[in-house]
């Protein structure tokens, strides 16, 4: 039994792996100060003349407001301590490009070619900021900042390499720190529900919408394996016990837990990218049918079975079985002590001999 759940539990896994957020590209600064995603490393302009839309050099961080119709405005460098959208790697200047392609009457590069120039230019620059330090499947995508489309107009070609984290919708969010600091885990808290798309990526959804994982605890791996980098292996070992710990405590019982027809799940951590700073690993609920995909959960096992569908039908029945050992010692120690037996009562003085008296009721034992 255990060998099959394993090989379960390897598959799903494997119907994960790779689901990262890949970063937007189109993020232009706007003449009011918005910013746009191409990417860099440091170099001087070929057009002195030209003043930049920024001065944000490597180690910078930047921000900006994103309005309700998705326009970006307030472009500005941030402290990195504090909220911000965005890391700066690198800085380049598309005038120095070895073609004349970035020339002074060339159009802003579109979405594809800001995505070439992201591998050609900002993926090697961030991995020498991070120092290697960097996983390329956790919360943080490398994307490149090119000038708003009046500064282009007017000759300015800096760009921008970095990291952001965004949203399902490729939006950067807002972090604090910096990246060679933080988790890079890309993990979900407990609560959460999170779908899981034809693209093998990942979102938070009302639990209400249909879903495929529930969260029951975010888990820092580092804590426990503060001294070396664990298998996978050592990692399951671990996180078998804690996630069904984490099930019951979310669920409030073992029973609770059973009674549902869930099953405990967690995710893990590569050695790479353990190596490339992801830490934490997450603790989850889900169904999985016969043939070994991730089944549709509708509503959140916190409301119980009524208010749960799986593959939009009702939990399967579950077999009544004994109460648990625990359990039993639970219910013992909160039962009131039983009374104390009833004396016996005295036999009357017969009315009669002995030999003609009937023999006497046998005292009530308990």
């Amino acid at each position: 039994m255990a060998s099959k759940q394993t090989a379960l539990r390897a598959f799903l896994i494997a119907t994960l792996a790779g689901t990262v957020g890949a970063g937007t590209y189109g993020l232009t600064a706007d003449s009011s100060g918005s910013a746009n995603p191409a990417g860099g490393s440091s170099t001087s302009s070929s057009v002195a003349e030209v003043a930049s839309f920024t001065t944000a050099d490597a180690g910078s961080c930047l921000t900006w407001q994103v309005a309700e119709d998705g326009t970006h405005t307030n472009f500005e460098q941030a402290d990195c301590a504090g909220e911000h959208r965005f890391e700066v790697a690198a800085r380049e200047d598309l005038a120095t490009y070895p073609t004349s392609e970035f020339g002074p009457e060339a159009p802003l590069p579109n979405q594809t070619r800001q995505a070439q120039l992201r591998e050609e230019l900002c993926g090697a620059a961030t991995l020498r900021y991070l120092d290697g330090k960097y996983d390329p499947n956790g919360r943080f995508s490398i994307a490149p900042i090119l000038p708003p489309a009046d500064a282009w107009q007017n000759g300015d070609r800096t760009m921008l390499c970095g990291l952001q984290e965004t949203d399902s919708n490729g939006e950067p969010v807002l972090t604090s720190g910096r990246v060679a600091d933080a988790d890079q885990a890309r993990v979900f808290e407990a609560g959460e529900c999170v779908a899981i798309d034809a693209a093998n990526s990942l979102s938070v959804v009302p639990c209400g919408e249909p879903h495929q994982l529930e969260i029951t605890s975010r888990v820092n791996l580092a804590k426990h394996f503060a001294d070396h980098t664990p298998s996978v292996e050592e990692q399951d070992k671990f996180l078998g016990d804690v996630c069904t710990q984490a099930a019951q405590d979310y669920l409030g019982s073992e029973e609770a837990l059973y009674q549902i027809a869930l099953r405990p799940f967690w995710t893990s951590q590569t050695a790479a990218a353990w190596e490339g700073g992801s830490r934490s690993a997450n603790c989850a609920l889900m169904f999985s049918r016969p043939e070994g995909q991730f089944a549709n959960l509708t509503g959140s096992a916190t409301q119980g079975r009524e208010h749960l569908l799986i593959d939009d039908a009702p939990p399967p029945a579950r077999p009544e079985r004994r109460p648990l050992r625990s359990e039993q010692q639970a219910n013992q120690s909160q039962a009131p002590a039983p009374e104390a037996p009833a004396p016996a009562p005295e036999a009357p003085a017969p009315e009669a001999p002995a030999s003609e008296a009937p023999a006497p009721e046998a005292p009530v034992q308990f």
